[in-house]
């Protein structure tokens, strides 16, 4: 008997159209001779509606969509409550998740909370850990003490939190004690790179600072890392082992990987198999799965480096990376010959050992 499994996508993030893009390739890649797949799309203003099938979510036809699918948190019911045109409830039933969201209200703890008080079995990690990986500030005070153990820093960094943006001079201030230019801005929640400036002197840190401030109401401010761009994925087995795939490289069409270089300029590349010395990808892996470990992740994760002359430098942690065409997590694995349809099924797998109460430790 087939199981039904809720693909959700979209949300009310920045990331958005990466999400609506990331749906697509994992449902391709779902055995629909095990799931039945139930398409439920978040618009940007919160709305939870049905999509009909694929080709809707290609089109964006969804969203002209007439029905409301809502995930309720009654663990009695474990069921989307669907409300048709003519306002008509039914509930279908939910075996399991598997979110394709990514940024804010999606990948940050949110969404995973109304998954656990559902206490339906879903991909990817849970409350604690996404919360705490999407805020760049707080993966940066957990990472700090494991990371240093084996001998790998990270980018130094000045926060701005709050209203201590009201005072600018004094905030520019600290920034330049700190650091020379050039510096980097980031909003410490948001995914994609949305916020993020590279300020060369101080009129573009103010500039950064409050577009950064437009995102989030925390801010980091980083030291400029002369490195190459890596990545690592990494994924816990249904045994709990934690694994690590090679090494990927971005090269960046601009001058830095932001969204726009992500996703809509076509001479940036990705490398899957990019000349490293193995001492150095060996490290990258220990520090992928160190970090993993550190925030509590589960199922799945993208961890980012930069490779400097003196070794890797820890960047940031994706708790669920894109999955689009050009994604970097899924053809990490590839190259290691876990093509896309076995590592959905894998991931999917991951949902039903999630330990959630003592009698599951």
């Amino acid at each position: 008997m087939k199981e039904t499994l809720l693909a959700v996508f979209g949300g009310r993030s920045t990331e958005h159209e990466v999400s609506c893009k990331s749906v697509v390739n994992i449902v391709k890649n779902i055995n629909t001779d095990k799931y039945d797949v139930v398409l439920v799309g978040i618009t940007k203003e919160g709305e939870w509606l049905l999509a009909g099938d694929l080709s809707d979510v290609i089109s964006g036809k969804w969203y002209d969509s007439k029905i409301r699918a809502c995930l309720l948190p009654d663990a009695g019911l474990k069921s989307l409550m669907i409300s048709d045109a003519e306002g008509t409830i039914s509930f279908r039933k939910i075996d399991v998740i598997f979110p394709a969201l990514h940024g804010k209200n999606g990948e940050d703890g949110t969404i995973q909370g109304l998954f656990e008080m559902a206490q339906i079995p879903y991909v990817g990690c849970g409350v604690l850990a996404s919360a705490v990986s999407m805020d760049k500030l707080y993966t940066k005070i957990i990472c700090d003490a494991p990371l240093s153990s084996i001998g790998v820093r990270q980018a130094k960094y000045v926060s701005v939190v709050g209203n201590e943006i009201k005072d600018m001079d004094s905030c520019v201030c600290r920034v330049e004690e700190a650091f020379s230019y050039p510096v980097f801005v980031k909003p410490s929640n948001a995914g994609s790179s949305c916020g993020v400036t590279k300020a060369h002197n101080r009129e573009e840190l103010i500039d950064g600072l409050k577009k950064a401030y437009a995102v989030d109401y925390k801010i980091l401010v980083e030291e400029t890392i002369i490195g190459r761009e890596v990545e690592c994925a990494v994924f816990k087995d249904c045994d709990g082992e934690i694994k690590a795939s090679g090494i990927g490289e971005i090269k960046a069409a601009a001058d830095f990987y932001d969204y726009d270089a992500k996703y809509n300029n076509p001479q940036s590349e990705t490398d899957t198999n990019p000349d490293i010395r193995e001492e150095d990808a060996e490290l990258i892996r220990k520090a992928a799965k160190t970090v993993f470990s550190a925030v509590d992740g589960f199922s799945l994760s993208r961890i980012d480096f930069f490779l400097t002359e003196n070794g890797p430098v820890f960047n940031e942690l994706n708790t669920l990376p894109g999955f689009t065409a050009i994604s970097m997590y899924p053809m990490l694995w590839e190259v290691k010959g876990v093509d896309k349809a076995k590592l959905v099924q894998s991931l999917i797998d991951t949902a039903y050992t999630r330990p959630t109460t003592m009698a599951d430790i």
